[in-house]
Order: structure tokens, then sequence, then C-alpha cells
């Protein structure tokens, strides 16, 4: 979860500390490790005004409780307002919708370098948008 709230920080200046207590307060409630070594860690903080997200590919893999008993390379966090309604639970749906398929697993494992990570997430929404 460090990883995770250190890299808000540095994106989105999230106060680290806040996102890791937040995002294990969200743990606690059940295990966000969904299966197939993915793991959607989220949680609702004060100080930011839109849903944001980042992504980690992790070199090894971490145990994460996750439903299928199988480690996680694949994180993605999300963080939204206190106080958003829907655009939390669309974001958490849509992100994992698009980690289910196991085709944009592949490509995120098989790539290191950040630009052609963000291109795979992003490319079902550009596609929708053409």
């Amino acid at each position: 979860m460090h990883d995770v709230a250190d890299l808000a920080q540095s994106a989105y200046g999230i106060d680290a500390p806040s996102a890791v207590e937040a995002l294990l307060e969200r743990e606690s409630l059940g295990p966000t490790g969904v299966g197939h070594g993915v793991a959607l860690p989220h949680a609702r903080i004060s100080g930011i005004e839109s849903v944001v997200g980042v992504f980690l590919l992790l070199e090894k893999p971490i145990d994460f409780d996750s439903v299928d008993r199988q480690p996680v390379d694949l994180v993605f966090g999300l963080f939204a307002p206190e106080d958003a309604g829907v655009e939390h639970l669309k974001a958490l749906a849509r992100v994992s919708r698009l980690l289910r398929d196991t085709g944009v697993c592949t490509k995120l494992r098989a790539n290191r370098d950040p630009n052609t990570l963000f291109t795979i997430l992003t490319e079902d929404e550009t596609m929708k948008a053409a």
C-alpha cells in the first residue's frame, strides 16, 4: 500500500500517510485482490477534487489475500474524493472490466515502458471516443 500511496503523492499531491491509512481501512473490509494477479485497492480521501488512479507493475508478485490465493503483480490504486458519489463506483467498474481482460493483462505484463503502459490502460477509452 505504501508504494501505491507514494505514487499517488508524487502524481497528484495526495498525502501518502493519509492514503495508506485510507487504503488499509478499506482493505480491512475485504481484500481488493480480485484474482488472476490483479489488485484494485481503492479509497475515498479528503483533499482531492476528482477520481484519480495509479498503476503499478510489480517485478516480484506479492501476496494480496486475493480471492484465488494467487500473488499479485498488477496493482491499480484508485482514489476518490470523500463526497464522490457514483463517479467512484463507475471508475472502479471501468478499471475492473479492463483488468479482467486477459489480453490487456498480458500486454501490461510484457511491457515496462511507462508510456506504453499508459497507452494500454487508456486504449479502450480512446477506441470508444473514436
